[in-house]
């Protein structure tokens, strides 16, 4: 009886999750609905959520991996994201970060496409510092946040 009652619960808590998403996904602008299909046409398990007043983020799975990718309600494809693994991170990106850390600790590391190019995300800790790092794919540090003084730049 206990079984039923949990298995009951566990339907109708599914049930209303897919809801919540299909009402979700209804709200999503049709113009970056539809750059989203064109842009990632097999892309599973999509879930949307908004940003802000004028950006949407959808998070999906294509090829086994997990992404995120954000779209202007006007249908323009800002960025997409998707982890990696350590043994992922190109040679020339690992130097980059072993010239301006020691003794880090990557806690995670992600790809960043734009329109601009793609870039390498991490957050590390140095210590008892964390920082987000980006580099590009030429190995120039794009950005650090995490300390006091890095915040000023």
């Amino acid at each position: 009886m206990k079984n039923l009652l949990f298995i009951t619960m566990l339907s109708i808590a599914f049930s209303m999750q897919l809801c919540v998403q299909k009402s979700n996904s209804e709200l999503v602008p049709e113009k970056a609905l539809s750059t989203f299909n064109e842009k990632f046409p097999n892309a599973k398990n999509v879930k949307w959520d908004k940003e802000n007043e004028t950006e949407w983020e959808a998070e999906f799975k294509m090829n086994g991996i997990e992404y995120s990718a954000n779209f202007i309600i006007e249908g323009v494809w800002n960025e997409t994201e998707y982890e990696i693994k350590e043994s992922e991170i190109p040679a020339d990106i690992r130097l980059m970060l072993n010239q301006n850390f020691e003794d880090y600790e990557i806690e995670k590391a992600e790809i960043a496409e734009t329109a601009a190019g793609r870039s390498y995300e991490f957050e590390i800790e140095v210590g008892e510092e964390a920082f987000e790092v980006v580099i590009d794919a030429k190995g120039k540090l794009t950005k650090e946040k995490g300390s006091e003084e890095n915040d000023e730049n």
